[in-house]
């Protein structure tokens, strides 16, 4: 289940968005030359990536932020970018451009520190934007619990697409998060859940004032948990595999009947 796109439109242009996205995309595609050589790679981590362990050592605090522009390969950097495209526009909306970038890093710090505290021992090293999307996607939840969502849906050879409300596709990441990381030691098969978790309830934290001073419940029972301005639509909001109807092959004469 891959969301591709919401129905949320954002009134100004996502300047910090951008400029993440392409940092982040910069600094992977700048570390790529050194992916083939082991001991350039592990010396880079150990300078830039948060290792758990060394945090509760009292040391290198500062990657806690860095740690957020590092990714692990391919899958790893387009999968998060793809959800900072989709719901960072309207966090950066909300919230004005120097207050959410504000919002971004201190969601990316809670989400590290989480995971330390899931695995303060732990000597592998972390490394990610996707604590720091958590939070934006928290924050998205508390205040467009409705708005629309496309999410695409592959099964085996068949591609779907579905429009869905932003809580239900959100609340069952959430959802996933927390079953994956009950009873793990901080991550499972290379992911730290702990921290998707963490940042995402930071996320909702640090927008709860933003939503107060909308109106709280109020805001919700003015726009019914949708985004307060029209929606965008979608030519093909729904989508899926055609079918094809086997024709009947009509009847053919007899020319000696």
């Amino acid at each position: 289940m891959f969301p591709i796109r919401d129905h949320n439109p954002s009134g100004r242009i996502p300047y910090v968005t951008y400029a993440l996205i392409l940092l982040n995309v910069g600094i992977f595609l700048a570390s790529l030359p050194i992916r083939g050589d082991d001991q350039a790679l592990w010396g880079y981590y150990l300078d830039w990536a948060m290792f758990p362990a060394r945090i509760n050592a009292g040391d290198g605090w500062y990657t806690l932020v860095t740690s957020t522009f590092l990714h692990g390969g391919w899958m790893h950097i387009i999968g998060n970018m793809l959800f900072l495209w989709i719901f960072g526009d309207n966090m950066e909306d909300e919230m004005g451009h120097l207050p959410y970038l504000a919002f971004y890093l201190a969601s990316g710090v809670g989400a590290g520190l989480a995971h330390w505290l899931s695995a303060p021992y732990s000597q592998v090293p972390t490394v990610g934007a996707s604590g720091a999307i958590a939070g934006v996607m928290g924050g998205y939840l508390l205040l467009f619990p409705k708005a629309k969502v496309d999410i695409l849906i592959i099964i085996v050879i068949i591609f779907r697409i579905f429009t869905i409300p932003a809580w239900l596709m959100l609340g069952f990441w959430f959802a996933l998060q927390l079953f994956n990381g009950a009873g793990s030691n901080g991550d499972v098969g290379g992911v730290a859940y702990w921290a998707h978790a963490g940042g995402f309830v930071i996320g909702i934290l640090l927008t709860l004032p933003l939503w107060l001073r909308r109106g709280g419940p109020a805001f919700w029972n003015r726009t019914d948990g949708h985004p307060p301005h029209p929606e965008a639509k979608y030519a093909l909001s729904r989508s899926s595999v055609p079918s094809v109807t086997r024709r009947r092959k009509p009847g053919r004469r007899n020319p000696w009947g």
